[in-house]
């Protein structure tokens, strides 16, 4: 059964990254408190599945600006994370985690082509906050 615990935090956190909505710090919680779960699985399990999703929404920005490059961002929520990261560069991806901003960040920066490298080391690392921060609550 904890297996299957498990399985539904990551797919939970997975979802939640992306431009879907999802509600993985309510399973996580729930997981923290209502199972003999290790904190730090649970916390890995949440940040890996947060930052893969991240990590493919950066991807969905990169792959679409070299599919469409004539193409510029028009929604509002682009316009201001690409603000953003203009002025701040990929450590606004600490933001990853924020609801709302924190899809279009990740999309904005792969548009951009930002680093690969630092941008996942700096999703990660915001999503990895988030999810101690929490688990430290309980």
């Amino acid at each position: 059964m904890e297996e299957y615990s498990l399985i539904g935090l990551f797919v939970s956190a997975l979802i939640s990254s992306t431009l879907l909505p999802g509600g993985s710090e309510v399973v996580l919680l729930y997981l923290a408190t209502q199972t003999a779960e290790d904190h730090v699985v649970l916390w890995l399990v949440a940040t890996l599945g947060n930052s893969i999703g991240g990590v493919t929404t950066w991807g969905l920005g990169w792959w679409l600006a070299r599919r469409f490059p004539g193409k510029t961002l028009n929604e509002v929520k682009h316009k201001r994370a690409l603000a953003r990261i203009r002025r701040w560069g990929t450590p606004t991806l600490l933001l990853s985690w924020v609801p709302i901003i924190g899809d279009p960040l990740c999309f904005v920066a792969g548009w951009l082509k930002l680093s690969f490298f630092y941008s996942v080391l700096f999703i990660v690392i915001g999503k990895a906050a988030r999810y101690g921060l929490l688990l430290l609550a309980v």
